[in-house]
């Protein structure tokens, strides 16, 4: 099943290329890979935290290299996030001017790598499939890009191709850092040696470094961010939507796979420095997103904001906020394609996305300004929303961490800080949303049609999506915290409560000593 999910967009993008029907076969190629990733994680053991489903094939054994692949909790959610963007990429492509085939081919290959990088459980298919799904992004750009397209093309490959050339340094040293008994390209292996301390603390505060970099490159983290709204604004918007929703996600699943379990010395150490780059993400970014003045241009700097709160969750070092960063990475992954999927079809009706030129389309395209609308709410974070259950978690395990008696420490400055942006997310949102679908309309919009029934399809596909988590985000929380509960709970949560309960003690009056201690939340 995990095979057919990988290599189902990919044979049809090969089928496509060499004649088949482009939008049919598309469409029936992201129909079967959502109905096979839906299945394979509501088949999935989520009680336990290893790898299921495996299959390995011999490419060098001198290398010991092999084709692995498998999933748990967090790959799986990861698939199924991939192949509801893609059926909703594809379903609002429509009909494409020139080179059909190739437009849907490479928004095919976009989403086989991406599943293929998610589902691989040896680092050298890792990183390739994620390469092979960097290629027709910039193809999509490039050729099928709006105005200021072959600018936005070579801006985004330039920095990527650096981040792709620092995160590859980074695995190789990963690689390296491994004793000969236990060097092996299997992440599992790799998991195992790192858990046993084989990695020397020097030589993880080294890795993680460049890990951090080069996956937080094409993450978009500050200052590294600058390419993504301005290839967001360029690319078509089936192409935002995909790599926005989902490829911008391989960095920060890279972090939770790689970065965190195996370099637990190397996270702590920096964590500082990473607390004020997202913070930069959060506070700096969301600013500048209020400044904007284009639909495009807001949506992608929206998109680069939020990703601090995801390296916050992840910053916190414990099972509930990485666990609320991993929610919040399929919740973001849905509502920001909703929201370019719709920008997308403004820009075919309008053929602009200024902020000036618009306003009142709601009277005349109701049920665009309805899911507009909803997909905005989950972005500021609204209760109901797969965001906001993310959100509460990142907060929560955030300000917990690091807790000392009597003062603030970094993370509940960072966290108070964080709330912030939840406003600035409001102002910007709202305004778009306001100055888009409300007020009076122009004479030349009076006629502009609305969604058609076909296309209300994937709005209310990725709408259920996001209803469905944020309405029982239990099922997400219950299946995810097993993957990092053998590890966190252990280096992060027992750690710091037992220091804080000994301060307790130290600090108790005399005669106190041994009144029993208030248990702290704890997602265990």
């Amino acid at each position: 099943m995990v095979l057919f999910v990988i290599f189902c967009p990919i044979v049809a993008a090969v089928l496509i290329l060499v004649g088949a029907p482009a939008r049919k076969t598309a469409l029936a190629a992201s129909v079967l890979t959502f109905a096979a990733a839906l299945f394979l994680f509501v088949s999935l053991d989520h009680a336990g935290g290893d790898f299921q489903h495996v299959r390995s094939f011999s490419i060098s054994p001198e290398w010991r290299l092999n084709f692995a692949t498998g999933v748990d909790s967090l790959s799986a959610i990861m698939v199924l996030l991939a192949s509801i963007v893609t059926l909703a990429a594809v379903w609002f492509a429509g009909t494409i001017e020139k080179f059909e085939n190739a437009f849907y081919a490479c928004l095919l290959l976009i989403s086989g790598g991406a599943i293929g990088a998610f589902a691989s459980i040896d680092l050298f298919f890792f990183y390739a499939f994620h390469e092979l799904a960097l290629i027709p992004t910039f193809l999509l750009i490039g050729i099928w890009g709006s105005e200021n397209r072959v600018a936005a093309a070579w801006k985004i490959t330039i920095y990527l191709a650096i981040g792709s050339f620092i995160l590859l340094i980074g695995l190789i040293l990963l690689y390296q850092s491994f004793p000969l008994p236990s060097r092996s390209f299997d992440i599992r292996v790799l998991r195992t040696a790192a858990a046993m301390g084989q990695i020397a603390p020097d030589a993880q505060r080294h890795v993680y470094l460049l890990l951090l970099i080069g996956f937080g490159i094409l993450i978009s983290l500050f200052p590294f961010h600058t390419w993504a709204p301005e290839a967001y604004a360029a690319a078509p918007a089936p192409a935002a939507m995909l790599h926005a929703g989902v490829l911008k996600k391989f960095g920060l699943y890279g972090l939770l796979r790689l970065a965190i379990p195996m370099l637990p010395e190397g996270a702590r150490h920096w964590a500082t420095l990473l607390v004020v780059l997202l913070l930069g993400n959060i506070i700096y970014v969301g600013l500048v997103t209020i400044a904007q003045k284009r639909l495009d241009w807001m949506l992608g700097y929206s998109s680069v904001m939020h990703m601090g709160y995801v390296f916050l969750g992840i910053a916190s070092f414990g099972v509930l906020g990485v666990t609320g960063a991993v929610v919040l990475m399929f919740a973001h992954g849905l509502s920001i394609a909703l929201l370019f999927g719709i920008a997308g079809e403004l820009r075919r009706r309008t053929g602009t996305l200024a902020f000036d030129e618009l306003g009142g389309l709601a009277r005349v395209m109701p049920f665009a300004g309805l899911a507009f609308g909803i997909g905005a709410f989950a972005a500021i974070g609204l209760p109901g929303f797969a965001n906001f259950a993310g959100e509460i978690m990142i907060f929560f395990g955030a300000f917990r961490n690091g807790w000392e008696i009597g003062q603030f420490h970094i993370f509940q400055i960072a966290t108070v800080l964080a709330l912030w942006g939840v406003v600035l997310s409001t102002v910007y949102m709202l305004r778009a949303y306001r100055i888009t679908f409300m007020g009076s309309i122009r004479e030349q919009w009076q006629k502009l049609p609305d969604l058609n029934p076909v296309l209300r399809v994937p709005v209310t596909l990725l709408v259920a999506a996001l209803l469905c988590c944020g309405f029982c985000p239990q099922f997400f929380v219950r299946s995810v915290a097993p993957t990092f509960g053998t590890f966190l709970s252990a280096n992060s949560d027992t750690q710091t409560s037992s220091q804080v309960a000994m301060r307790r003690v130290q600090t108790a009056k005399p005669g106190r000593e041994h009144a029993p201690q208030k248990r702290g939340y704890s997602m265990r």
